[in-house]
């Protein structure tokens, strides 16, 4: 489960000196122990009573525009710091079964009952209400390939609140974690360690019941990119496609410029011949090959007679 951080301190700190601490500290987004030295600077902004409201206050006399202007999440998030190079810090809010919004939009939007990992770890700390619970599991990402449907070794560790004061570690790649609805509204505060990489790893969700992988969570802003280059971008284009296809260091980048490759591909058959190609190298790159040739086989009729229709 997230590692549990001591953090015994009254002292309490603005946002701004949290913000001028990690701008400026030994903040490294890969030391799990460094991040762990950090825990007690934000159990000291939580300690901090009234700087969100505040916070709130201002957007909400301003019409919002700061969160308008830098904040890419949904309306459940409040951005207190945008990305830096190395870290994010947010507001989470987590509402009650019986809230409105919750009555009103369903749980989807707080993702309760979405058992999944992270691709990059971040610390928390409870900062107002009762907490959302957790069912914590952990696993070894480096023993997954990330195929859907594939089976995963989950370890149940155990159910927990997140109550005021609380302060965890969220590791990347290790904890699993399904959240359900507080008993009422609560707020949490993030750190999120932020590395260049963190968009080329994988996040998953995950079927408990069949301890299996259900898809991956994450996309990276390059895979609809390299499907215009293809088509787009000429001779550089599909050598960019090429380069990508053979070496890019992400496995789920090379499956995509695999698959910007194939589209360029006159037919069927020559489709199925790069997906087939790439299926006998085996890897996660080969399975998702081998999916997809499976998926135009068995979809042959209506794709030919689409195509037919086309020209």
């Amino acid at each position: 489960m997230p590692r549990l951080i001591r953090a015994d301190t009254d002292e309490s700190i603005e946002l701004g000196d949290l913000i001028e601490m990690l701008e400026t500290g030994s903040f490294d987004p890969d030391d799990e122990s460094a991040l762990v030295e950090w825990g007690p600077a934000l159990k000291k902004l939580a300690n901090n009573r009234t700087f969100l409201g505040d916070l709130v206050l201002r957007e909400l006399k301003g019409q919002c525009a700061g969160q308008v202007a830098a904040n890419q999440y949904s309306a459940q998030v409040i951005l207190l710091h945008g990305r830096s190079k190395r870290f994010l810090l947010r507001a989470n809010f987590w509402p009650a079964l019986s809230d409105s919004v919750v009555v009103n939009s369903g749980t989807d939007p707080f993702f309760y009952d979405f058992p999944h990992d992270h691709n990059f770890s971040f610390l928390t700390v409870g900062y107002l209400g009762p907490g959302y619970w957790s069912d914590y599991y952990e696993y070894d990402y480096s023993r997954v390939l990330g195929l859907p449907g594939e089976k995963v070794e989950l370890r149940f560790i155990e159910r927990s609140q997140l109550s005021e004061g609380k302060v965890l570690l969220y590791r990347k790649h290790v904890d699993v974690h399904r959240q359900l609805p507080p008993e009422s509204m609560s707020v949490s505060l993030n750190i999120l360690a932020i590395s260049a990489a963190s968009e080329l790893h994988d996040q998953y969700r995950f079927d408990l019941d069949r301890s299996e992988i259900v898809n991956r969570v994450n996309r990276s802003a390059l895979e609809p990119l390299l499907r215009l280059s293809a088509h787009l971008g000429g001779d550089n284009g599909r050598d960019l496609i090429e380069d990508f296809a053979a070496r890019h260091p992400s496995d789920r980048i090379r499956f995509a410029a695999l698959q910007a490759k194939a589209s360029l591909q006159p037919g069927l058959d020559a489709r199925m011949a790069v997906y087939d190609e790439a299926g006998r190298a085996g890897g996660l790159v080969g399975g998702l090959a081998m999916r997809e040739a499976v998926m135009i086989e068995t979809h042959r009729a209506w794709l030919e007679n689409v195509r037919t229709v086309a020209d």
